[in-house]
């Protein structure tokens, strides 16, 4: 399927909440590495933080470090994540937490939920009561980008390498002993013609994201991350990627997400206090709540759903929020942006620290981690 032309596509400026739908859970889990996100911020007390909501996790890593966060998503679904997470942040112990989740097993979640329901905004809890399923099954499993992968590991892998080797590609090894695991033992051409298929525009648009994720997309998807993945498992330790596992194993295991991990529990309960959730367009919410502007901005990979007029027009709204110094985070999966050209005068990048941060970033799908500071 060839990729469109921006320069000639009519849905170039239509923005993506009228292109797709947002009224399903697409991603139970932030796919974002949430250390690489905290070290390009440096969230502090004092500092304000305009982030994407998705399913939370990465807003309530900066939370939990000092910052006050606004968390804007255009689905309810994904702010119904996110507001389940809070409510039981604050109301469960870490063990308790992991189980409702669903890192750990557990015997009656909705027994749980039941404690959490009243202390969920009224949108939230009706859209919980209507999947209370999903709950039983622990919410991190819910999303269509984590059925995606469930499939990859359940239909897919199976084909390729046993349990075992799977195991021993996620043991902890030297650099030089995962590479030589990964040239003798697991790149055979299955795994490389199965993983092209798998992960191909056609496969992933119908079963993973939306396909109109992929419009501004050129070249070969699969491809890249192919590349990447070798990346993830060769150059970075599999024993200490929780995205691999999660992929892999079916869960975290025994890595976790950052606003998981138990050293940081106290931190992230207080900081559940200092999040503000908000539905609507990222340019509208950050208007309407900027307040004296914000000093960082998690903006995922939202500019690779827009045309270049959709994103000047956006960064340009958001850059104006923008205080002095104030960092702009985001990734390119597949299209690559940056700042405007338009823009560019008012915009330094931060290449070199951008790019040492994506060479340690565990969420390896993504082709580009992008860090610019208004001047």
């Amino acid at each position: 399927m060839a990729a469109a032309d921006p320069s000639v596509d009519p849905g170039a400026s239509i923005p993506i909440e009228s292109r797709a739908g947002f009224d399903q859970i697409r991603y139970a889990n932030c796919w974002e590495d949430a250390a690489v996100l905290c070290e390009a911020l440096q969230p502090r007390p004092g500092m304000r933080i305009l982030s994407i909501a998705s399913a939370g996790d990465n807003a309530l890593a900066l939370a939990a470090e000092g910052a006050e966060v606004v968390a804007v998503d255009l689905s309810m679904a994904q702010l119904a994540c996110l507001e389940l997470r809070r409510a039981a942040i604050r109301e469960l112990e870490h063990e308790e937490l992991l189980a409702f989740l669903g890192v750990r097993p557990a015997a009656d979640r909705l027994s749980t939920y039941a404690r959490l329901a009243a202390s969920l905004p009224p949108e939230s809890r009706a859209f919980w009561a209507e999947r209370l399923g999903l709950v039983a099954a622990g919410v991190i499993h819910a999303g269509r980008f984590e059925n995606y992968f469930r499939l990859f590991r359940t239909r897919i892998l199976p084909l390729i390498h046993t349990r075992a080797r799977v195991e021993a590609l996620l043991a902890a090894r030297s650099a030089g002993e995962r590479e030589a695991f990964y040239g003798e033992a697991w790149d055979n051409l299955r795994w490389r013609l199965l993983f092209r298929l798998f992960f191909s525009r056609f496969v992933m648009g119908r079963l993973g994201r939306d396909p109109e994720f992929f419009r501004f997309v050129r070249g070969s998807v699969a491809e890249r991350i192919l590349a990447r993945a070798r990346y993830a498992v060769t150059a970075l330790p599999p024993a200490e990627n929780p995205f691999l596992q999660f992929i892999l194993r079916g869960n975290f295991a025994p890595s976790l997400p950052r606003y998981l991990e138990p050293e940081r529990f106290r931190a992230v309960r207080e900081g559940v206090e200092r999040l503000t959730c908000v539905r609507g367009a990222i340019e509208d919410v950050a208007a309407a709540w900027a307040g004296g502007g914000y000093d960082g901005f998690n903006l995922s990979d939202i500019f690779e759903y827009m045309g270049p007029p959709l994103c000047r027009e956006v960064y340009g709204r958001l850059l104006a929020l923008a205080r002095p110094g104030a960092r702009i985070a985001y990734w390119n999966m597949l299209a690559p942006r940056q700042c405007p050209p338009e823009l560019v005068a008012r915009v330094r990048s931060v290449g070199d620290v951008a790019s040492a941060l994506f060479r340690r970033d565990r969420a390896f799908f993504y082709s580009a981690f992008v860090l610019e500071e208004a001047c």
